[in-house]
C-alpha cells in the first residue's frame, strides 16, 4: 500500500488539509488505468461512506499482501475529499455551503471547492472503473443497491457484478452534470454509486455488505485474482433495473415529527399503515402515512422532522 496527498490546502487555525489517496497494485504508462478509483465522502456529514471506504482499505491491504491484486492492475481509494467539513461538523464546505459534489470536473483557477473537485477528478480520471459511496441529498435510508444515471455511456452490464439485487437507472437533470458520476461516464470510465444503509450515523452491516460487493465486482472483472477469497453473496434473480416509474412516493402533506413504524426493505400492502405524522407540541396525528399499493420499502426519509411535501417514502413496485 502507498499513502499519496492529492490535494492540500493550509488552514490559518490549524494544520494543513490534506486529501490522501491510498493505492494498492501496479501503476501503468497507459492513458486509462487498467483499474478502479473509490471514492468515499465529498460531503462532511457523510460518516457511513468514510467507515466503508475505511474498511476496504484495511481489506485491500490484507488481499495485496496475500497476492490477490491482479499484475498491472491498481485501485485507488480516497476515503473522503472533504476533511475540512468533516472537522467542523458542516455537511457542504465551511466557508461559503458550497457542495464539492456540485463542482465536477472542477477548475483549477476557480472557487476553494472548483480545486479541490479539479484535483480529486485528476486523481480519479484515467481509471476504466470508478465506485463511489454515495448520500441522498434527503435524511434517508434505502434498500442497497447500485445507481447510475442515463448518459449515454452507462455500464448496466457490469453492475451485475456487485451482486446487489437492484440497479437503479434514472434520467440526468440538469445540476447532475456537474456531479463526480456523471464526470466520470462522460470521461469514459464505468462509474458506479453504491446506496447502503445511512449517512450521518454508521451501520456496520451496510458497511459489510457494500465492502463484499464491491470485492466482488473488483473481481468480476479481473482487479481481483481469480483465486480471491471473498464471502459468497446468497443466491438471488439476476439484477433488476429500476427507473422513477417503478417507484411511488408518499408525500407529507403537513408538516411535523415523524414516526416510522415501517423501514427500507419492508413488504407491504396498499393501505399499510408506513408512519404518522405528529404535531410537535400536542402529540396529535396530523397525518397516517399509507402504501398506496403493494411494493417495498425501498426509501424512508429518517429525519425526525418532516415538512410539507417532503417524500417520507417511497414504494417499489414488485
Amino acid at each position: 500500500m502507498k499513502k499519496t496527498c492529492i490535494f492540500e490546502l493550509d488552514a490559518p487555525y490549524r494544520e494543513p488539509m490534506r486529501i490522501q489517496s491510498f493505492l494498492f497494485g501496479e501503476q501503468t504508462d497507459s492513458a486509462r488505468q487498467a483499474g478502479c478509483a473509490i471514492m468515499g465522502a465529498t460531503r462532511g456529514n457523510e460518516a457511513q461512506q468514510i467507515f466503508t471506504c475505511a474498511h476496504i482499505v484495511e481489506k485491500l491491504r490484507e488481499l495485496e499482501q496475500q497476492g490477490c491484486i491482479a499484475p498491472g492492475r491498481q485501485i485507488s481509494v480516497i476515503p473522503t475529499a472533504n476533511p475540512y467539513s468533516v472537522n467542523t461538523a458542516r455537511r457542504f464546505w465551511p466557508m461559503d455551503d458550497t457542495d464539492i459534489n456540485r463542482m465536477f470536473p472542477g477548475y483549477s483557477l476557480g472557487e476553494t471547492t472548483q480545486r479541490i473537485a479539479h484535483q480529486v477528478f485528476e486523481a480519479v480520471r484515467p481509471y476504466q472503473y470508478g465506485i463511489q459511496f454515495a448520500s441522498y441529498y434527503m435524511p434517508g435510508e434505502f434498500m442497497p443497491h447500485i445507481r447510475m444515471m442515463r448518459t449515454g455511456y452507462e455500464d448496466t452490464a457490469a453492475a451485475a457484478l456487485f451482486g446487489l439485487p437492484y440497479l437503479y437507472v434514472r434520467e440526468t437533470r440538469p445540476f447532475d452534470t456537474t456531479t463526480l458520476n456523471y464526470n466520470w461516464q462522460i470521461f469514459e470510465t464505468s462509474a458506479f454509486s453504491i446506496f447502503a444503509g445511512k449517512t450521518d450515523e454508521l451501520d456496520e452491516a451496510a458497511t459489510a455488505l457494500s465492502v463484499r460487493a464491491t470485492l466482488h465486482f473488483l473481481k468480476g472483472v479481473g482487479i481481483l485474482t481469480a483465486q480471491t477469497q471473498i464471502p459468497s453473496v446468497p443466491e438471488r434473480p439476476p439484477i433488476r433495473i429500476i427507473t422513477n416509474r417503478d417507484l411511488t412516493f408518499v408525500q407529507a402533506k403537513t408538516g411535523g415529527l415523524m414516526r416510522r413504524i415501517r423501514h427500507a426493505g419492508d413488504m407491504v400492502k396498499c393501505g399499510d399503515e408506513l408512519g404518522f405524522i405528529h404535531d410537535p407540541y400536542d402529540n396529535s396525528i396530523r397525518q397516517t402515512l399509507l402504501s398506496p399499493r403493494d411494493g417495498r420499502v425501498f426509501f424512508v426519509h429518517r429525519n425526525p422532522f418532516v415538512y410539507e411535501n417532503t417524500i417520507a417514502y417511497r414504494i417499489l413496485h414488485v
